[in-house]
């Protein structure tokens, strides 16, 4: 079931690839497999305001391809199963995560996700309906709270499947303490993670709600990302190496992914432990915005 309320969208950055005619037409169908999460505790009450945000144009929420913020689902169990399945590919561990309502965003509700230490302990939630379905312009949009900070080792909360690099994954998370872009395939990352890279991204506060927006341009093979509305200098490829920067992201040539799904939760490389949450979810082909609309 697609919510209906507190979601946005703002117009296209100049030079944007153009939108599908009918963005609102998109079928987010029901996923291959709807496997039930293992369930997560509840945790300490109370929800931080709302993060500062562009002003966008305001829509309705059910007229983007994707939109989740968790209000349908019942506390304690799993995201809508219309929308999301069970992600653990390669094996199982601790991970848990379950909708939870002491901590939101927008409303009452979010996804919770208790992330282990050890590379078995993932768990994400997965839509692969969505994504093959924007087009080449792929925006994304979420808001994350993490319960501590990002730590030196390298962990991941966004995974893309990319079907132009034999099912490797396009990831978002951390290391070094600051957020970066991992290409799972020859392990680059986007900034390089030396004192110029690390310079040119941000920390994710904890124990507050941050929106995250992303834009991948799978024609140019060009990304650009947004935190609390600011551009992030440090996680912008836009095809032109910036020394120190993404120099090693564009060192191996042409780049052309083609996003073949979206999943959000926590797989950690290096021992860290994480609680995070999750909500307003959306995808579009146009950039979202962080108003709730």
């Amino acid at each position: 079931m697609i919510a209906s309320a507190h979601c946005s969208v703002a117009e296209a950055p100049s030079g944007a690839h153009r939108a599908p005619d009918d963005a609102s037409a998109v079928d987010v169908g029901t996923p291959d497999s709807a496997a039930n999460p293992r369930l997560a505790s509840g945790d300490e009450a109370g929800a931080s305001p709302d993060a500062s945000a562009p002003t966008g144009t305001a829509g309705p929420c059910g007229a983007l391809p994707l939109c989740d913020d968790f209000e349908s689902a019942a506390v304690g169990g799993p995201p809508s199963a219309a929308l999301w399945s069970l992600s653990q590919p390669d094996c199982t561990g601790t991970g848990t995560l379950s909708v939870d309502d002491s901590q939101a965003h927008s409303g009452k509700h979010s996804l919770r996700v208790d992330g282990g230490g050890g590379y078995c302990d993932h768990v994400f939630v997965a839509n692969a309906a969505v994504m093959p379905a924007l087009g080449p312009a792929v925006y994304g949009r979420f808001f994350v709270r993490v319960g501590a900070a990002l730590g030196a080792g390298h962990v991941t909360f966004l995974a893309m499947k990319d079907a132009a690099d034999k099912g490797s994954d396009l990831r978002m998370g951390g290391q070094d303490a600051i957020l970066m872009y991992n290409r799972q395939s020859d392990d680059a990352t986007l900034p390089n993670l030396g004192p110029a890279g690390v310079a040119d991204s941000v920390a994710l506060a904890p124990a507050a709600w941050t929106c995250v927006e992303f834009h991948v341009d799978e024609t140019a093979g060009t990304i650009d990302t947004w935190v609390d509305g600011a551009e992030v200098a440090g996680l912008v490829e836009n095809g032109t190496p910036t020394p120190d920067v993404s120099s090693q992201w564009l060192s191996r040539g042409a780049w052309k992914p083609m996003l073949a799904d979206f999943r959000l939760g926590w797989e950690s490389y290096s021992g860290q432990t994480m609680t995070l949450w999750f909500d307003d979810v959306a995808l579009a082909s146009k950039r979202i915005g962080c108003g709730n609309g």
